[in-house]
Order: C-alpha cells, then structure tokens, then sequence
C-alpha cells in the first residue's frame, strides 16, 4: 500500500470550500484513498491554528480524523533531515522542511501539498491544484 504524506496546505484547502485549491485537494486526496496516509504532527498542528483562533477546535479535529490521516511523530531523525533539508534550501521554512523530512524518514511514495516551488526539492513531491 503506498504511504502519502499530507502537507497542511491540503487539509486546509480540503476544510474549506472556499480556498482556491479545494477542487485540487479533493480530486487529489479522492485518488489515494486506499493509500496510508500521514500527517506530520507539525503540519497538523499548523492546520488547527485557525480553528483554534475561531472557537473550533474540536469540530475541525472530529474531521480531520474522518479523512483517517495517520499523525506521524516529529522525532530526532526527522528533525536531522528537516536540517539537512533547510541548508541545502535556503529558501525552505522550517514547517515545511519538516513535512518533507517526514516523507522522506517514512520512506514516502507522495507529499500532497499546495506549494508548487517544493517539486524542485524533493521527486515525492505532488502538487495539487
């Protein structure tokens, strides 16, 4: 079964009818539904700060447990490949330094993220649209 780490850019855009790449996220995540897929605990956080700041917390929790998104564990290993990611990419912030480290430390067959400039850093790179 293949392993699909998913970027917070995904899951934001899938919770919101009205971000711009919904459609994109959808059809993207409609098409690995039989894959495992995994979510850093980093972007997962990053996907709950607005609903934190909106009083909706625990709703948008219960749906994203829904998509059955497995929280992958930001340990040491990923944190040594998140740095390695960021000296070779200058350009490259950290949170998403981490969602590649972590794709790349599971030995992930896709990253399903938003932002485009990521497929010039890592092959598992897809990017919904």
């Amino acid at each position: 079964m293949a392993l699909i780490v998913v970027d917070a850019s995904v899951v934001i855009a899938l919770l919101d009818p009205a971000d711009a790449l919904n459609p994109g996220a959808r059809r993207a995540l409609e098409q690995v539904a039989e894959a495992d897929l995994a979510i850093p605990a980093s972007a997962l956080a990053e996907t709950l700060v607005a609903p934190a700041r909106a009083g909706k917390l625990e709703e948008v929790r219960a749906s994203i447990r829904a998509l059955e998104l497995r929280v992958a564990e930001t340990g040491e290993e990923v944190a040594v490949e998140a740095a390695r990611l960021r000296a070779r990419n200058r350009s490259l912030r950290l949170p998403d330094a981490l969602v590649l480290a972590t794709a790349e430390v599971l030995g992930a067959d896709v990253v399903l993220t938003g932002d485009a400039s990521w497929g010039a850093i890592s092959r598992r790179v897809r990017v919904v649209d």
